[in-house]
């Protein structure tokens, strides 16, 4: 095997927008503030916990309280309403074939590591870096960088496939290939300024990978 491929988790394997929405609601009546909008939300995803509670209006000396009320409801749904995108299974069987694979992402670890048991496809990737892994998250390449440590020496190439341009600074900070796709949180213009490969889902993705 010569090549390296890192997966971003939301939006880009899995749909956790459900979880993600009702944990935020649950957090937020907590402390008896209105949620914000669906939308408003959905706009962050993809940004660590805190950053995402931040530019929701929480203030600074709050805002850990509201990741703690946030994970707890989480870790309790997550899995019955998180789902793998349509072809991400099909896309990291196929990824497997000719590559070393590691998952990168801002969510808690623990958690990703426990939702991709439960999906049966953690077995598949040698690595996986989440928020408490690293002081800076993406687009910083730290993460990236961490991972690729943590998986043994290959000859190739490496990229990382994302559904938002944090995933792809973040490869082009750590001088690796980025491949957006589109299934995600962000959308194809919004991709189209930080990624010169867009592609439709992770399977699109792999496929032009093992063409290269």
């Amino acid at each position: 095997m010569n090549t390296v491929i890192l997966f971003d988790l939301d939006g880009t394997l899995i749909d956790s927008t459900e979880a993600i929405l009702e944990s935020f609601d649950v957090a937020f009546h907590a402390f008896g503030k209105d949620v914000p909008s669906d939308d408003k939300i959905k706009a962050q995803i993809g940004h660590p916990l805190d950053w995402m509670f931040l530019k929701l209006g929480v203030a600074d000396e709050k805002i850990w309280d509201y990741v703690a009320a946030y994970k707890k409801h989480y870790r309790k749904i997550s899995k019955a309403k998180t789902v793998l995108l349509p072809d991400a299974k099909a896309a990291v069987e196929a990824a497997a074939e000719f590559a070393v694979l590691g998952v990168v992402t801002t969510k808690t670890a623990e958690y990703s590591v426990e939702l991709l048991e439960h999906m049966g496809l953690m077995s598949y990737f040698e690595v996986l870096i989440g928020r408490e892994q690293v002081e800076h998250p993406k687009p910083h390449p730290e993460p990236i960088y961490k991972a690729l440590s943590e998986l043994p020496e290959v000859s190739g190439e490496a990229w990382m496939i994302g559904d938002t341009c944090m995933d792809m600074l973040a490869a082009r900070s750590a001088d690796i290939k980025g491949i957006a796709v589109s299934c995600g949180y962000a959308t194809r213009e919004q991709l189209a300024e930080c990624s010169v490969q867009i592609c439709a889902n992770a399977l699109e993705a792999v496929t032009f990978i093992a063409k290269k």
